[in-house]
């Protein structure tokens, strides 16, 4: 099972679409997973239409219309793993441990908000995935996202893309 991770995608803010390479693995992908920070709806409808399955999750700075369409904490068995997505886990310090105590039912958990690649492992083998924004790199030398596999139950092949980037505008 081929599963495609992105977050924070900030559309029309941050960019005025997903990237090519991102859209080009839509089609690739078993599973889609958006940990939020969608901003605009048409991202979601668009998701929706291209994924075989989409598990996606609402941010912080998503609102009523995307709140009414998605929840806050999403969970899926997928190829034998139970996943979890959600935006937001807190600080940095303290997060392997705080979400292990928070979600001790799942295999992996998929977060967003930092903007930062995250690949951990929790002590109890809580793996926590954040896919970094295709949009928005902040601070961060390059945009994101994940591609990973799920066989025979285990999570194989967790690969982080970096995107070129953007011409400027003008």
């Amino acid at each position: 099972m081929r599963l495609l991770l992105m977050s924070d995608t900030h559309l029309p803010k941050r960019a005025k679409a997903l990237p090519a390479p991102l859209l080009d693995e839509l089609p690739r992908a078993d599973v889609v997973i958006h940990a939020g920070d969608w901003v605009d709806t048409a991202t979601l409808d668009l998701l929706e239409r291209r994924s075989r399955r989409l598990l996606a999750v609402y941010g912080n700075n998503d609102g009523p219309a995307l709140r009414a369409r998605l929840p806050e904490v999403a969970r899926a068995d997928l190829g034998g793993l139970c996943f979890g997505v959600v935006h937001e886990t807190g600080p940095a310090q303290g997060r392997e441990a705080r979400c292990a105590a928070l979600f001790p039912d799942l295999d992996v958990l998929v977060f967003g908000h930092s903007h930062i690649p995250w690949d951990t492992t929790a002590p109890g083998g809580l793996r926590l995935l954040n896919p970094g924004s295709p949009t928005d790199r902040r601070r961060q030398p390059h945009c994101t996202y994940l591609t990973a596999a799920v066989d025979d139950g285990r999570l194989t092949d967790v690969v982080l893309h970096r995107l070129p980037p953007r011409a400027p505008a003008g």
